[in-house]
């Protein structure tokens, strides 16, 4: 029997919010590979729909982890700390715009919801690999975060939030370049348009999926499954060589002109 690429390995993801979450196929596919698994849900409310996937990966920590709340985050590490002593892989899948900021104008963007995006879909990522930095350091640990090509390009209602992805794909340069020095690897993956959650948000998301079907070399729609085996590279010694890296899996959507 095959040895998994994880076997051993500890695997913190955080931002799971229910089983069509790219969270959730990076977390089915780290199990594969004989990583443990540690997840977070976000509310009480939200509970519920995480549970049940955290008995499916055998989840060794599941913990409430609110990134706005410093009492929450620092109950996790601790727990990360006490249980596992180490983190091999943390998986940063967390982004949030005021449903008024992704429809409307980036002009009549509100500054709160404009510091609420930042803090939760970009600081969350500094704050969270600080918090975990000694674990993450004892493992030669690799950090993988999710964005979108809204990032570099103009997309309709996606708004803010593209603002804050183009923040993230610089974070992942500048934490990439502070941390190679304890052989910690930063990447971030873009994502092509998958029918989550967090998209259900985006006006004319449905016509987005249909543009990126016809306009890719593939002519596919992307599935979570797609998108966690490109986290599964970057979280192997197979990617050892790539740091600081955006990598796209999009089918080739971002490539295509027409």
């Amino acid at each position: 029997m095959r040895k998994g690429y994880l076997e051993g390995k500890k695997v913190l993801i955080m931002g799971i919010a229910n089983d069509k979450s790219i969270a959730w196929g990076c977390a089915q596919k780290m199990k594969e590979e004989g990583a443990s698994i540690a997840m977070n849900y976000l509310t009480p409310k939200a509970k519920p729909f995480v549970e049940s996937l955290a008995k499916q990966v055998d989840a060794e920590i599941f913990m409430q982890c609110d990134v706005t709340n410093e009492n929450e985050k620092q109950a996790l590490v601790e727990e990360l700390e006490n249980k596992w002593g180490k983190v091999d892989v943390f998986i940063h899948s967390m982004a949030f715009a005021k449903q008024e900021d992704l429809n409307g104008r980036v002009v009549d963007t509100s500054r709160d919801g404009f510091m609420q995006a930042m803090d939760i879909s970009v600081y969350s990522l500094i704050d969270m690999t600080k918090r975990l930095l000694p674990m993450l350091s004892k493992a030669e640990g690799k950090i993988i975060t999710m964005s979108y090509i809204g990032a570099s390009r103009a997309i309709p209602h996606y708004n803010i939030m593209g603002v804050a992805k183009a923040a993230l794909e610089a974070s992942v340069r500048y934490l990439a370049y502070d941390l190679g020095k304890e052989n910690i690897r930063v990447n971030a993956i873009s994502s092509g348009p998958i029918s989550t959650r967090a998209a259900s948000g985006i006006l004319g998301f449905d016509i987005l999926m249909d543009e990126s079907e016809k306009r890719n070399p593939i002519k596919k729609s992307l599935t979570i499954e797609d998108v966690a085996g490109t986290a599964l590279y970057l979280a192997t010694d197979l990617s050892n060589g790539v740091t600081g890296e955006l990598i796209f899996a999009d089918n080739g959507f971002h490539m295509t002109a027409y």
